[in-house]
């Protein structure tokens, strides 16, 4: 399909409807809808099956659940080191750069305010200004829970309501802001490095985010609601801990403070990344 074509349709169509009837596709326990769909998308999307605990995927009770399946241990190794900041998604590098101006770039002739990504909060905004940060795409066939980069402790997580673009790299080259547009789930985290921010973005049929600590996020009414951790019994992830992840996919971006951090310079925009590799190094000292 033609790109500007595709991006039409997305303005046109009925995202959360769609994304509602996904949902319910996904959570059917009904073997003759399930299991056929689930083949199907093994197949489509050459999902290797050999690596997750379950190799079998007419066991799963859900398409959901073969789609947020563990992996068998060792399939990821985490990068080691006190330093090394492991990639948290499986997936393809969209992005990674520097906070300019408190500006986000996204592709060619597209950036979105850092400001706007994390739900209009100035002073969060103001922690990662002049920072890096990293776009990392899951695709269909992609394992789709979302790890942490390096240890942290939860301080906050902000829900902010929006629409439900596709974010492929066709729409990222075709619809402005979409990283800031799109549904997402802003988690912060105190780390060694500083603040980090996980923000995992929903898409078209994206039917849920979830994360460890407060399961299926789905406040009844569309607003932004942010949640502190701060005053609670410490909510302590290490790296390589699963700190959230997608039914039906989609996209992690990671946030980092100035001068703490540095990326791999191998990194480039559509490199194929794995959970656990090596992504970058704490800098700060």
């Amino acid at each position: 399909m033609h790109p500007k074509l595709f991006t039409t349709l997305q303005y046109l169509a009925p995202q959360h409807m769609l994304s509602r009837a996904a949902g319910w596709l996904a959570e059917t326990r009904v073997k003759a809808i399930k299991d056929p769909f689930t083949r199907w998308f093994v197949d489509k999307y050459d999902v290797n099956m050999s690596e997750a605990q379950e190799e079998d995927f007419t066991a799963y009770a859900s398409f959901n659940d073969f789609f947020t399946r563990a992996l068998k241990d060792g399939a990821r190794p985490v990068a080691e080191g006190e330093n090394t900041i492991a990639c948290p998604a499986d997936g393809a590098v969209s992005q990674v750069g520097e906070i300019q101006n408190g500006r986000i770039f996204q592709a060619k002739g597209h950036d979105y305010s850092l400001i706007e990504l994390v739900g209009g909060d100035a002073q969060v905004a103001a922690q990662f200004s002049g920072g890096h940060f990293a776009t990392i795409y899951l695709s269909p066939q992609d394992y789709h829970r979302v790890h942490m980069p390096v240890d942290g402790t939860l301080r906050s997580m902000t829900y902010v309501p929006g629409q439900l673009f596709s974010v492929n790299t066709v729409t990222a080259a075709n619809v402005p802001r979409v990283f800031a547009r799109n549904e997402r789930v802003v988690c912060i985290f105190d780390t060694a490095a500083g603040p980090m921010a996980l923000v995992l973005v929903g898409a078209m049929i994206v039917a849920s985010i979830e994360t460890v600590w407060a399961g299926l996020v789905a406040p009844l009414k569309r607003r932004i609601q942010t949640v502190s951790y701060q005053d609670n019994k410490p909510i302590e992830l290490d790296k390589g801990e699963e700190m959230g992840r997608f039914k039906l996919g989609s996209t992690v971006i990671m946030l980092f403070g100035a001068d703490q951090v540095s990326w791999l310079e191998s990194l480039d925009a559509e490199e194929k990344v794995r959970m656990g590799e090596h992504f970058g190094d704490i800098t700060a000292t």
